[in-house]
């Protein structure tokens, strides 16, 4: 079965960065999404990020556009999450997950969400300070 880890997750200063990994096991498909999503106390779990391994195409939500930046290195089976630009809002506990996934996201109606992953790693926490 596969399996995610997460990692890089930490107390950090608002403005400064984190880069968050996900490294996956036993991942034998070719064509598929990796999504990172957090959740804040209180709040539901949020698709922020989402990249195809079709073609490399992106998906970021409004809150995090233009501060983050989503990767994959595919040799190694990781995928990265690289945070600028912190902020408190942005603390909460951090998952990837990966979905089963042909074709692109740009001029399609596929939802960087949830119901569209198959597996979860156990997440890491991100605090931000002001």
């Amino acid at each position: 079965e596969v399996q995610l880890v997460e990692s890089g997750g930490g107390l950090v200063q608002a403005g400064r960065s984190l880069r968050l990994s996900c490294a996956a096991s036993e991942f034998t498909f070719d064509d598929y999404v990796i999504g990172w999503f957090r959740q804040a106390p209180g709040k539901e779990r949020e698709g922020i990020s989402c990249i195809s391994s079709s073609d490399k195409s992106t998906y970021y939500s409004d809150s995090v556009k233009g501060r983050f930046t989503i990767s994959n290195d595919y040799g190694k089976n990781t995928g990265y999450l690289q945070m600028d630009y912190l902020k408190p809002e942005d603390t909460a506990v951090y998952y990837c997950a990966i979905g089963y996934y042909s074709g692109s996201l740009y001029g399609t109606l596929y939802d960087c969400s949830a119901r569209n992953m198959d597996y979860w790693g156990k997440g890491t926490l991100v605090t931000v300070s002001s």
